[in-house]
């Protein structure tokens, strides 16, 4: 397998080595450890919280907001305190995580600790290989390796989930994004996403140096039409359960615990509004435990699509079809009341929402905070003892990317070439 960037006069040929066993890519088997929703004492401890939250702090909790300074509105603190906000996303800052964590799990009526989301896609402070190129190592064990080390990295900047891996199947070269991905083998891809959910999540959710894995973007978001981001997708369902669903149930078997709706329309309906595949095929079919975040402003983008006449309506949609968290536009925070009101969404089924988010939350408890870190302090300072010291080196999965790869070069335009010369990659250090 080789992938070529060609240029007027000169490519690159990154070569994967031939010599890698079957055996890697073998598909990964379930997750033989328990979902934090299907815990029995996980279970009771929600079930006992849920009967003591009122529906605005229920609602609070499908809340999702930015801790950045954009896109947010300018009572963060007071939304806290009264428990109105569940998650942030787009925030590395450990002594704002900190904040904003401490006000939750001190000053909220229920102590309720929040979700820290970030795009952790191929490393946090040590920077690995895209995600297109790690796939070209045709080695899931390299991939989970290296998400492990970047899970260590992110939790010790208070961030405890990741909106990764992206298992969107692309054979569109067009497409911008398709190097997030493992590109346009379903196998592969259902190998390599399996990886990266074993290695952000690890067996137990509770460890200190873990987060929390969201598979991405649901489903079919790389086969937009002529290769534009965020057009339309037009898959038959025969294509779509064959190579576009298997990476998304790879990731669902391996355990993964959120999962992101895509931005697009798939065949003339938004996949945040899309029940077919946000509840009969992925609770229905695969009985997922986890729970839904939407895309970035994609709840509210339900009008845009003319799929839904307002917000309220869209709330409603996207609701009903399975999206529990509505990241950054509050179209559900600011609806759900209402709708519930109206008699369109009982009390029963925003608790059902509910439940997985807690119980996740349930598994780090409000004591597992990050100690605060101060910017002032030098880089090699703020990744604390259980982040530095993993269970294999540092360098090891550089080494091993490195060891399978080698770099070809040759100032001739195409393949084959008289005069390859052959340079190996070094091992950083």
């Amino acid at each position: 397998m080789s992938f070529c960037f060609f240029g007027r006069s000169r490519f690159v040929l990154f070569a994967i080595g031939a010599s890698l066993l079957l055996s890697a890519f073998l598909p990964a088997q379930q997750n033989s450890v328990l979902a934090p929703a299907q815990r029995p004492e996980v279970r009771e401890r929600v079930e006992t919280l849920l009967k003591n939250m009122t529906l605005e702090e229920k609602i609070g909790q499908l809340n999702q907001i930015s801790a950045a300074d954009f896109l947010n509105p300018p009572n963060r603190e007071e939304m806290i305190q009264r428990g109105e906000i569940g998650s942030f996303l787009w925030s590395v800052d450990p002594e704002r995580i900190n904040k904003f964590q401490h006000i939750a799990v001190e000053e909220s009526r229920l102590h309720i600790p929040l979700l820290f989301g970030y795009d952790v896609i191929h490393g946090f402070r040590t920077i690995f290989p895209a995600p297109l190129a790690m796939a070209s190592s045709w080695d899931p064990s390299l991939e989970e390796g290296a998400q492990r080390f970047a899970a260590r990295e992110a939790r010790a900047a208070g961030i405890n989930w990741t909106f990764a891996p992206m298992v969107d199947i692309a054979r569109d070269a067009r497409w911008g994004r398709i190097v997030e991905g493992a590109g346009e083998d379903p196998y592969l891809g259902a190998a390599m996403a399996a990886a990266q959910v074993r290695g952000f999540q690890g067996a137990d959710l509770s460890a200190p140096d873990r987060v929390l894995a969201c598979v991405k973007h649901y489903v079919a978001y790389g086969a937009a039409e002529g290769g534009r981001d965020y057009d339309s997708s037009y898959v038959p369902e025969t294509s779509l359960r064959n190579v576009y669903l298997p990476p998304f149930r790879a990731a669902v078997d391996a355990g993964v615990g959120s999962l992101m709706s895509a931005y697009m329309d798939l065949n003339d309906v938004p996949a945040t509004g899309n029940r077919f595949t946000l509840h009969d095929i992925l609770r229905g079919e695969w009985h997922f435990q986890g729970f839904v975040v939407t895309d970035a402003l994609a709840a509210k983008d339900l009008v845009t699509h003319g799929y839904a006449r307002n917000p309220q309506d869209a709330a409603f949609k996207a609701f009903n079809a399975g999206v529990n968290v509505d990241m950054a536009s509050q179209t559900l925070s600011k609806n759900l009341k209402d709708l519930v009101n109206a008699g369109k969404i009982s009390v029963e089924e925003i608790d059902e929402a509910v439940r997985p988010i807690l119980a996740v939350k349930f598994q780090w408890g409000s004591s597992n905070i990050p100690t605060p870190i101060s910017p002032k302090r030098s880089k090699s300072s703020q990744i604390p003892p259980h982040a530095s010291t993993p269970a294999s080196p540092p360098s090891a999965p550089w080494f091993s990317y490195a060891t399978k790869t080698i770099f070809c070069r040759s100032r001739k335009a195409s393949l084959p070439s008289q005069s390859l010369a052959l340079l190996r990659i070094l091992p950083l250090t």
